[in-house]
């Protein structure tokens, strides 16, 4: 997340001091440019590696503070989240065994993460998304407790004027609205960075946003969120929601969102992007910065340009563009790619990172200007198809062909980054074993999403949600430290041997929550109807804004019809519903559910959240409930 020792810019002398440097610091990075002072006919790659915490139940731990705490390494840090850790790796020159040297230690820091996680009793698991999840895992008491983070999240707020709201459509639909920043944490990535030249930057950013599409599409591993299976890589779509600081009137003119894909080409320099980004995106944060970066360059100095980077820091192009200081002293620019999510497998993600090098070092060649062969818009459509279907996403390429993103990979692009690889002096055997591993990915068309999705269908009904999500992620877990990438996984089995009290320990993980509702006019033969056809004994009756009103039962039916009563059109539901029932929310333990529905006699309690119906508890959840919990404890003796 960058730098830490930073303010929110209440203050607005603080905030003018701050705008100022950050207008010399684009100055003096023009002047940086004219001068060549950037390091030049330089390749390096670099990376880093996120992770998630998860208990023993797989669920999010909290753990993150603890476990730096106990290590001496200066790799890793803390992201957003306390069920999130970093490490960043080593900038390596590329050619010969320097992919291999990205696997060596990636594994190395994966070691050093589980070891020291496992001594207050978490695991790692790489996933983009985690499935196990919930929303009381993204409140702001599992946000890593820095300066930076409160002062973003109070920030991003302000400018918003209300809560951040996001709306996901997939298999199923996602919509809700969050009062902090946290949704950020439910991603994680593995960032490739890539050096490049100053007279080069405009042509290999573009080629970077052209071939970020096809990537993603053969990387995805992000479908479920909170829950719901969405798109193959939701963390688009969920980060871009997270981090949405536009207020109702700059989102109705079209203004961007502070995470975005672009909507143009860049014409000649990384200044483009800085300038666009001040422009469009308001500082929310500072920090402390150099008083005369102009005259610093002028002098010959390298400024470290802190305004700029932290202002760069808030903004989260997919494709980022990096200034930083290499180890002689000498700065440099680099493209980050932001698009590939952690996992499955280590494996997998350096082979991600070689497919994005290689098509990068050959286009960079073999193309004078990738502006003459797609149109942006192409482009951008290419890169949210893949989001949304990963492999079997529709592409658009050069000379307008159209195709899959698997027929793309397969017969266009991974011999594009063979030659690439090939080129920049890779190491044969190296080429073969990461564009290998993408290329039986593709061909099996098992990405880390398929997998996940694949494996909640052959669980169907074995299990209640929350407990099929543990099974996937304890498989995930399991089959990463196998050393095989994802194309040889088995699909995730449905584990009955598990200790499955953490599956049951709130309404919220088993409640029922594909309700057929009632409105208060509807007449009683249409409630009466869908206890039949549904074969439910409790139909809650809502308003169109989904405020629960009242509840309808099997007793009550048969109670009009013992009173003589008729089911026709002049009976209405308002007439036989209990109004105002007792209700609980999500959150509420299982243990006071019960207790409540026995003091007061209850066969039904509806769940609600600000007044909204989200779920219902019935009689019979509680017996499967029991019922899964003495059988797992009776097959322990």
């Amino acid at each position: 997340m960058g730098e830490q020792n930073v303010q929110q810019n209440s203050d607005e002398a603080t905030r003018r001091a701050f705008m100022k440097a950050l207008l010399d610091e684009v100055r003096a990075l023009e002047d940086m440019h004219q001068k060549g002072m950037f390091e030049s006919g330089v390749r390096r790659i670099g990376a880093e590696q996120e992770m998630f915490l998860v208990d023993r139940a797989s669920r999010p731990a909290l753990t993150a503070m603890q476990i730096l705490e106990r290590m001496d390494d200066p790799r890793f840090t803390h992201e957003l989240g306390l069920f999130n850790l970093e490490a960043n790796l080593s900038p390596l020159a590329l050619g010969g065994d320097c992919l291999r040297q990205l696997e060596a230690e990636t594994n190395e820091v994966m070691n050093i993460a589980r070891a020291k996680a496992g001594e207050v009793g978490t695991r790692v698991a790489l996933v983009g998304i985690l499935p196990t999840l919930t929303r009381e895992h993204l409140s702001l008491d599992a946000i890593v407790p820095t300066a930076r983070y409160f002062a973003l999240n109070e920030a991003l707020l302000r400018l918003r004027g209300s809560n951040f709201q996001i709306s996901i459509k997939g298999i199923d639909q996602l919509s809700f609205k969050h009062d902090n920043l946290m949704l950020e944490a439910c991603n994680t990535s593995f960032q490739i960075h890539f050096q490049v030249g100053p007279e080069e930057f405009a042509h290999l950013y573009n080629i970077a946003q052209a071939v970020t599409g096809p990537l993603l599409a053969a990387s995805v591993n992000s479908p479920i969120l909170l829950g719901k299976r969405l798109w193959h890589e939701s963390r688009i779509a969920v980060f871009e929601h997270s981090i949405d600081a536009r207020s109702e009137a700059h989102a109705a003119r079209g203004h961007k969102p502070r995470v975005h894909f672009g909507d143009s080409w860049i014409d000649e320099s990384v200044i483009e992007i800085f300038k666009e980004d001040i422009a469009r995106f308001r500082v929310i944060l500072t920090t402390e910065f150099e008083e005369d970066p102009i005259g610093m360059v002028a002098r010959g100095e390298v400024p470290r340009l802190n305004a700029l980077r932290l202002h760069n820091g808030t903004v989260y192009r997919w494709n980022r563009a990096c200034y930083g200081i290499s180890d002689n002293g000498k700065p440099h620019l680099r493209i980050e790619n932001r698009v590939i999510p952690s996992g499955p497998t280590v494996l997998d993600e350096v082979g991600n990172a070689a497919f994005f090098f290689g098509m990068m070092a050959k286009l960079s060649r073999s193309i004078d200007d990738i502006r003459e062969h797609l149109n942006f818009a192409d482009v951008k459509s290419n890169f949210l198809a893949a989001a949304r279907e990963g492999i079997r996403a529709q592409q658009i390429w050069f000379d307008d062909r159209q195709m899959t993103a698997q027929e793309l990979v397969l017969d266009i692009l991974l011999p594009l980054a063979r030659e690439g690889l090939a080129e920049a002096g890779i190491d044969s055997d190296d080429i073969d074993r990461y564009l290998g591993v993408v290329q039986k990915r593709v061909e099996r068309r098992r990405t880390g999403a398929r997998w996940q999705l694949e494996s909640l269908e052959k669980m169907r009904g074995q299990g209640s949600a929350h407990e099929c999500h543990r099974a996937l992620t304890s498989s995930m877990i399991e089959q990463e430290q196998s050393g095989k990438p994802i194309a040889d996984w088995e699909l995730a089995e449905f584990c009955r041997s598990q200790d499955w009290r953490d599956s049951y320990r709130t309404v919220g993980q088993f409640m029922a929550t594909d309700l057929f509702t009632v409105r208060p006019d509807d007449i009683v033969d249409f409630a009466a109807s869908l206890m039949e056809w549904r074969y439910v004994r409790h139909v809650p009756v809502e308003d169109d804004s989904g405020q629960l009103l009242g509840l309808v039962s099997h007793r009550q039916l048969l109670r009009l019809v013992a009173r003589g009563g008729k089911m026709d059109q002049t009976t209405m539901v308002r007439d036989i519903m209990r109004p105002d029932p007792l209700s609980v929310g999500p959150e509420t333990t299982t243990v006071e559910a019960i207790r409540l529905m026995r003091e007061k006699r209850l066969s039904c309690l509806p769940v609600v959240e600000e007044g909204k119906l989200v779920g219902l508890v019935t009689e019979y959840d509680l017996i499967v409930v029991a019922g899964r919990l003495l059988e797992s404890y009776l097959a322990e003796e």
